[in-house]
């Protein structure tokens, strides 16, 4: 505790998910896990798209990004709360927090649009299947990943500057594993209007507009495969979409709640709780979910390992 009570200006005490040493144990192995499924299955999903050429299609294009996207958020962050949770000494330096915030706030951003962005592809797939080759081209493929990372960097820089120009007064104990904003703009004796009010509006620019862009390209969706007429159809289209659907309903769901209510109704247990689910949960359950339901990448691991076999 005396490592607690020790901090300099520079720097910060995260005081992580708990002080009891045997849910401390506990944490270290349930993150440690989740951290080696998240490598271990986005990788392996990333690897599967490159070797099969039958992967090479805007939709796994655009889940290879998702992929390496989870990579980051989950190393940008579940390493931390390793290292926190045994150590004694949880202080992290003015820089390596802001070097965090960073990072997650910009991974999460380009998650959401590229979701959404993921979503628009299935409806061009589904609904204008004849044109769905000239819509989601190389050229226009490429722009939009390439757009969606950049506008989403340049974001997280505007927030981690508004934050760190802060000054925190009131204490340099952050009641949370990682590096965010909600917690640090608790810490300020300044107000924090102005920050409030850029979250707001990144949250409406960018999670609002991206799950509404999602949920229009569904409900065309939706339409034209309730036009199909053999159930058969019915089920393929539909299969092609609730891996998506399951992980825009994990992912917007978490991040809207924490973002939404920053000063009212806070609570640090609830808040840690969010913030479990779409920095560790939600990229180690992605590459699964959309692994399990699609048969080309089950049969490119299966005829692999096969191969290695018969070696």
């Amino acid at each position: 505790m005396d490592n607690l009570n020790q901090t300099s200006p520079d720097s910060f005490i995260l005081l992580g998910l708990s002080d009891v040493p045997y849910l401390q144990v506990i944490c270290f192995l349930v993150f440690l896990l989740m951290y080696i499924a998240t490598l271990s299955g986005n990788l392996l999903l990333i690897i599967v798209m490159r070797i099969n050429p039958k992967l090479h299609s805007p939709m796994y294009f655009f889940l290879s990004n998702l992929s390496v996207i989870d990579v980051g958020i989950s190393s940008s962050i579940v390493p931390v709360i390793l290292i926190n949770t045994l150590a004694r000494d949880r202080s992290i330096s003015r820089l390596g927090c802001a070097t965090q915030m960073f990072i997650s706030l910009a991974l999460g951003a380009t998650e959401c649009i590229m979701l959404a962005i993921m979503a628009y592809d299935r409806f061009a797939a589904i609904c204008k299947p004849l044109y769905y080759n000239i819509i989601m081209n190389k050229k226009l493929c490429f722009c939009l990943a390439v757009e969606c990372w950049s506008g989403c960097f340049i974001n997280s820089s505007i927030h981690v500057a508004l934050t760190f120009q802060l000054p925190f007064c009131r204490s340099h104990h952050v009641n949370h594993f990682f590096c965010e904003v909600p917690p640090f703009l608790r810490l300020s004796c300044r107000d924090t209007q102005l920050n409030e009010i850029v979250v707001y509006i990144t949250v409406v620019i960018v999670t609002v507009s991206s799950f509404l862009l999602t949920l229009i390209s569904y409900v065309h969706i939706i339409s034209s495969i309730l036009k199909i007429h053999y159930s058969q159809g019915r089920y393929k289209a539909f299969s092609t979409c609730a891996s998506h659907l399951i992980v825009v309903t994990l992912f917007y769901g978490t991040t809207s709640v924490l973002y939404l209510r920053l000063q009212s109704s806070y609570s640090h247990k609830s808040d840690k709780i969010v913030s479990i689910v779409y920095s560790a949960v939600t990229p180690m359950l992605n590459p699964f979910i959309y692994s399990v339901r699609n048969k080309d990448v089950i049969e490119t691991i299966i005829n692999n390992l096969s191969r290695r076999q018969n070696l």
